[in-house]
């Protein structure tokens, strides 16, 4: 039996989310010769919209449940994030997502801004009508903060290409026309793009590579890679990984983990996940929970699961010489420290994960436009503008004597701040 162990309660046990965003605003942002108001508006999320609302279970009864909407930046563009669904959703968790993901965009070179949402619910909890019933109403009540041209949301943790789908024509039922801009991450035959499920795995192995081919370190078959968290972004990573010829030697779900220092066939484990619905059962390995495969021997680690995963507690522990951050700010200030003075990089999430939103706003595009680009088409896009951020970075890290992640947001800031006082401060 695999030790289960969830994810959702180390988090929760863990460093307030937006106290870390906090606090790596305010490391990077002491570099920059920004005003003191600039600086101090950036900090501040523009709305907040929180909505408590019923929905019908199958037996008759009424549930409520409360969802959140937040919109960090504005300055750039729409804004721009997903949603999700879980127990651990709570607004000071979607305000630190919606900043980061100001910062993904303006380092992507996205027309966006940051925003994130999410009603708390297990989504496993639900039939199939009562999560349909919950998504619609929950997207019912956004109406007045969500647009193509205002804030365009997209699936996260808990969510999917069906629950796109519901938000979608919710919103063109209200409106009376159809609108596949509204959301990114649909299915392809309502307006979706092509390479959106694997974009973030796809760009996380993507900036993995660079990192490695940098340090004098690209040889794949001698290469140990650990992903914890085995959803849409894991699963797409070890797929990539593995096509390329790393040696993905252990995963994780949140009912446990497993590792096998000989590496895993990541094509049997994609089957057997997508038959049984989890980890639970599959042998051929080591079981161990969660935690404990965060410190096995790799190369390279990819926290791939939620935030607050790697803090003072095991970052000392950890083997890897190589960090990608596949998740949202799976990493804390204090692990960051740590991990700057043992030697080892740390490619920060709204860098590694940046591919998701970066093919989320080709989808953008191409339903504003009407017009569709086939899978090479998106992939070589997604190389290239992954390239461009890494290099970017790459270099203000040089140029500033700074870990990736405070280049990372020195870049980013700079973009949104540049912009802010370019347009001026209303009326």
């Amino acid at each position: 039996m695999v030790a289960a162990y969830n994810i959702k309660q180390q988090a929760h046990t863990s460093t307030n989310a937006y106290e870390t965003a906090l606090q790596q605003y305010d490391r990077a942002v002491k570099y920059l010769s920004i005003p003191d108001g600039i600086v101090e508006f950036m900090r501040y999320p523009r709305r907040e919209f929180t909505v408590n609302f019923p929905v019908k279970r199958d037996d008759g009864r009424i549930e409520m449940f409360t969802g959140y909407r937040v919109h960090h930046s504005t300055v750039l563009g729409p804004s721009k994030g997903g949603i999700r669904y879980s127990l651990a959703v709570d607004m000071d968790e979607v305000r630190a997502l919606a900043m980061w993901m100001s910062w993904k965009c303006a380092l992507a070179g996205l027309p966006y801004g940051g925003a994130k949402g999410g009603v708390v619910v297990d989504p496993k909890t639900l039939s199939p009508r009562e999560l349909e019933s919950l998504t619609r109403r929950y997207a019912a009540e956004l109406i007045p903060v969500i647009s193509p041209h205002m804030d365009i949301p997209a699936p996260d943790m808990g969510t999917n290409p069906q629950t796109m789908a519901w938000i979608m024509d919710t919103y063109s039922m209200t409106v009376g026309y159809s609108v596949p801009a509204i959301v990114t991450g649909k299915p392809v035959n309502i307006g979706g793009s092509l390479g959106r499920n694997e974009a973030t795995g796809r760009g996380v192995i993507t900036a993995m590579v660079e990192a490695l081919k940098r340090a004098n370190r690209m040889d794949p078959a001698n290469t140990r890679v650990i992903i914890q968290g085995f959803g849409n972004v894991g699963s797409n990573a070890a797929a990539r990984a593995a096509e390329l010829g790393f040696k993905v030697v252990g995963v994780s779900d949140v009912t446990g983990a497993i590792y096998n220092a000989k590496g895993l066939d990541v094509r049997t484990l994609r089957n057997y996940v997508a038959e049984h619905g989890d980890l639970r059962g599959y042998a051929e390995g080591d079981l161990m929970t969660n935690s404990d495969l965060l410190v096995q021997p790799c190369d390279v680690l990819i926290p791939a699961a939620m935030e607050n995963q790697l803090t003072k507690d095991n970052a000392h522990l950890v083997q890897a010489s190589l960090i990608v951050e596949g998740a949202n700010g799976p990493t804390t200030t204090e692990a960051d420290d740590i991990f700057t003075s043992r030697g080892i990089k740390v490619i920060p999430d709204i860098l590694a994960n940046a591919g998701g939103v970066i093919v989320s706003y080709f989808e953008w595009v191409q339903d504003l436009q009407a017009f569709f680009w086939d899978e090479d088409e998106i992939f070589r896009q997604l190389e290239r503008a992954m390239m461009r951020c890494y290099e970017n970075t790459e270099r203000t890290a040089e140029e500033y004597d700074v870990d990736m992640r405070t280049a990372a947001q020195i870049t980013a800031i700079k973009r949104v701040a540049d912009a802010l006082i370019t347009r001026g401060i209303y009326p």
